[in-house]
């Protein structure tokens, strides 16, 4: 038998099997690598490096950068706390380490080596539905027979600014692959890539501003947050201007010029586009498997199933571009995936093992913690104060800030930070936290839990918190809640 891409007789198919996964990004790759390992025969094409933007252009060099910025930043404090310093930031060090420790010069051959391993069949090439059940790469097309698994990320949006197309402008990836600093550098977009790599860059003395369109940076997340970020960048001398639309660009060969509307003009040696990441979905062939190549994300019932016998998972299923969703989600469609194939999951079987309701585990966003890694560290769970309000809920507030508590007041320079809890009064359970300081990411595991669990407010209350930490301002702020 043969198939025509268009679902039809025509092409010969070039291998049966029990899977194709489409895109080996961190999702994509997870997926293949646990229904290898369980004994399924699967097909993983990557037309780029198997694992995706996290390891080589994302969360893994980006935090390199952020952690060695750090360190400058915290010994430019001993001044304040300990006698003197003198620091001479050298970024080449940073540079080696990402290409040689993190990336390997850009190689995927360890990530290759762990699939194959297991049995998987690698392909290079560029994965497209050809009707149910089947894939095409270039001539060969591979048929499934439980199903294939998309997991084809995101890509940068870059805004129809005039005289931006054609010049060479950074993304993420060559702001992580750079050998060298520019002397100055203006990001478009205050969003948490901008941020984060705003302040690394002016702490290894780069001049910086950040051009942000809406009315603050970090607009996702809440105005506590925009405000403290924003004073931390600017203390660390990055120009940050807000609700500033780019009307032009020009580069000469020597810079860029960002031309505001109103007149105002940003010169800069780079310049880095961060406006945010898309699905590319209209090159996909969803169309031959019934599902809409126009809509901004790939929409996924609560297994991760978009159609039957079409899973997705990551970026491109629009819940967040994050690495540690991309993962929960490779873990319930891995689960729902080998119960189609009928081998056995949980403790005793080759699935993940945990949760459910005895039929497979099911997807449940409401407590997705998130962190934008700038200093101080802005972690947060569940919902704003603003969202909560918009769905109607009877909201409480509770908020205290570190510098309050006495780790902050130990902790003095750098002590930045707050916690906000945002609570369903009617329910006494919170729906949301933010946890913004010095390990911001850190302390909110615990509000993640609460979250998740939905922990009474009076539980929280009664808990015995160790002193002195940066958690312990969670209790003050429950208190709060309960005034």
């Amino acid at each position: 038998m043969h198939v025509d891409v268009d679902g039809t007789v025509g092409a010969d198919v070039t291998a049966d099997v029990d899977v194709v996964v489409v895109g080996l990004g961190v999702g994509g790759e997870e997926t293949a690598n646990r229904l290898a390992a369980a004994g399924l025969s699967v097909v993983g094409i990557e037309h780029n490096l198997v694992g995706g933007e996290c390891p080589f252009w994302g969360c893994v060099p980006s935090k390199i950068m952020i952690r060695a910025g750090n360190a400058l930043a915290e010994a430019r404090r001993v001044d304040h706390l300990a006698g003197r310093a003198q620091v001479e930031p050298d970024f080449t060090t940073v540079a080696k380490r990402i290409r040689e420790e993190a990336t390997a010069g850009w190689t995927d051959n360890a990530g290759a080596e762990r699939f194959t391993s297991k049995g998987g069949r690698l392909v290079r090439g560029t994965g497209t539905l050809a009707g149910p059940g089947l894939v095409q790469v270039g001539d060969d097309v591979y048929r499934a027979r439980v199903g294939v698994v998309l997991g084809t990320g995101t890509t940068p949006v870059i805004p129809p600014i005039p005289g931006l197309a054609g010049t060479p402008y950074w993304t993420n990836r060559e702001a992580m692959e750079l050998a060298e600093l520019p002397e100055s550098l203006v990001v478009l977009g205050g969003g948490a890539i901008g941020v984060e790599l705003a302040q690394v860059f002016a702490r290894f003395g780069v001049r910086v501003s950040v051009i942000e369109g809406g009315a603050r940076v970090l607009a996702l997340e809440e105005p506590e947050s925009s405000e403290r970020v924003a004073a931390a960048l600017r203390a660390d001398g990055v120009t940050v201007h807000t609700g500033a639309h780019a009307e032009r660009v020009e580069h000469d060969g020597t810079g860029f010029t960002v031309h505001l509307a109103g007149g105002d003009q940003f010169r800069g040696e780079r310049l880095l586009v961060a406006t945010g990441r898309r699905a590319v979905l209209d090159t996909l062939g969803l169309e031959t498997v019934g599902l809409d190549p126009t809509k901004r994300f790939l929409e996924t019932d609560d297994r991760m199933r978009a159609a039957d016998g079409i899973w997705a998972v990551g970026d491109l299923t629009g819940h967040g571009a994050f690495t540690h969703m991309a993962m929960y989600q490779a873990g319930i469609a891995i689960d729902d995936i080998l119960r189609q194939a009928g081998v056995g999951t949980g403790p005793g079987g080759a699935g993940p093992a945990g949760g459910g309701d005895g039929d497979g585990r099911r997807a449940d966003y409401r407590a997705l913690p998130r962190v934008t890694f700038t200093d101080p560290e802005v972690g947060a769970v569940g919902l704003t104060e603003r969202q909560a309000r918009d769905r109607g809920l009877n909201v409480r507030v509770g908020f205290t800030p570190l510098s309050d508590s006495t780790r902050g007041w130990i902790h003095e320079v750098g002590d930045e930070g707050f916690i906000k809890l945002v609570a369903d009064a009617d329910r006494g359970v919170l729906v949301g936290a933010t946890s913004a300081g010095p390990v911001g990411g850190e302390v909110l595991s615990a509000l993640v839990v609460a979250v998740h669990a939905e922990v009474p407010v009076t539980t929280l209350a009664g808990m015995i918190y160790a002193y002195p930490t940066f958690h312990r301002a969670i209790e003050t702020a429950v208190r709060g809640l309960l005034q």
